[in-house]
């Protein structure tokens, strides 16, 4: 910033001082009788920041009252009262403020001023001197979100359970109620290696041959005997 932008920001910082106003008060005629204060406030315009400049002689003085004193010229409620030949008073709120003489007759006679204070005028905002410019990271990309929802993941097959080797096979119904036939003889035999049954003998010879068995019995005894 070279010498030139300098001044300009001091200019601008003091805007409000340079543009403050100091009013005399009846200009070359002072704080005095006989001088028409309400022509001299006529054209004026007066802002917080100015101040007021009160010349009078040792006869005089400036007191502060409210509009109703101010009209009735009683000064005997007045908030401020100065008597030291030159007084300076700095206007710091906007309204209007009414002074008055206090040494009687004054007042009637004219010494009365009402003066209407304005807002300040705003000063421009002072500029900041621009900073470098600092490189910021760039904004990391951002993934738009998917309409589609993601996919489920697989879900593992169960595995049969396998019986205990203890637990039987249930028996089917029609096997457990139904007993299975028993092959017959003659079923599981060929016809081929089948061989007839013996008849048995019958009562006739079985009596022969026991009278022969007796007989050949007592011929062997007898020659045994012999």
């Amino acid at each position: 910033m070279g010498l030139t932008g300098a001044v300009a920001i001091l200019l601008i910082a003091s805007f409000p001082a340079i543009f403050a106003v100091t009013f005399q008060v009846g200009d070359t005629s002072g704080w005095e009788s006989g001088v028409d204060y309400t022509t001299w406030v006529s054209g004026k315009t007066f802002r917080v920041g100015d101040t007021l400049e009160f010349k009078y002689g040792p006869t005089h003085s400036v007191s502060v009252v409210d509009k109703a004193d101010f009209d009735a010229c009683d000064s005997s409620a007045a908030t401020e009262v100065f008597s030291d030949g030159d007084t300076s008073i700095d206007l710091t709120g906007v309204g209007t403020i009414h002074f008055i003489c206090p040494t009687p007759g004054h007042c009637l006679g004219g010494m009365k001023l009402a003066i209407p204070v304005l807002a300040a005028v705003s000063s421009p905002a002072t500029p900041s001197p621009p900073s470098s410019p600092r490189s910021s990271p760039p904004p990391s990309p951002r993934t738009p979100p998917s309409s589609t929802p993601p996919p489920l993941a697989p879900r593992s097959p169960r595995k049969p359970k396998t019986p205990s080797p203890s637990a039987s096979p249930p028996a089917n119904e029609s096997e457990s109620s139904t007993p299975s036939p028993s092959p017959s003889p003659t079923s599981q035999q060929s016809p081929s290696t089948t061989s007839p049954s013996p008849s048995p003998p019958n009562a006739a010879s079985k009596g022969v041959m026991s009278y022969g068995m007796i007989g050949v019995t007592m011929v062997l005894m007898y020659n045994i005997m012999s």
